[in-house]
């Protein structure tokens, strides 16, 4: 498996929601949020993208978005990964004596993969479970 920074492209995040059952943006939206993106990871097997992540915020506060691995490709460690990428990610540009404050929505059946990552769970009621975890640098 490869994983590149930074090199997500409209055509492989299309694919992926889709992989997922995930509806789509228009093409303007997606565009436009993966250009404003602070951080981006895919990954690749065989030349086709299986999995990617987006980081977006402000240095301050971030948010994990788009975590997702094709249905073949998961229970293998990809989305680990990804998200590891992205965490260290934060905890790099964190200045020392600053903080982050991460947060993401976790689909339903998986929070605990976020848990596992050091989250906390904030209950909401449409979806899996808000998740929140702070960078102390």
């Amino acid at each position: 498996m490869e994983y590149k920074e930074n090199a997500l492209d409209y055509e492989d995040y299309l694919k992926l929601r889709e992989s997922v059952g995930w509806i789509n943006f228009s093409k303007e939206q997606a565009q436009e949020a993966i250009n404003n993106s602070l951080y981006t990871v895919i990954a690749i097997d065989n030349k086709q993208t299986v999995g990617m992540g987006r980081l977006v915020g402000d240095g301050m506060y971030g948010m994990i978005v788009d975590v997702v691995v094709e249905p073949n490709y998961q229970k293998q460690g990809i989305g680990s990964k990804i998200v590891d990428m992205l965490m260290n990610f934060v905890e790099k540009k964190t200045p020392i004596g600053g903080r982050c404050s991460i947060q993401l929505i976790a689909e339903k059946g998986k929070e605990a993969f976020y848990e596992e990552r050091g989250f906390k769970r904030i209950p909401h009621e449409f979806c899996g479970s808000g998740m929140r975890k702070v960078i102390y640098r």
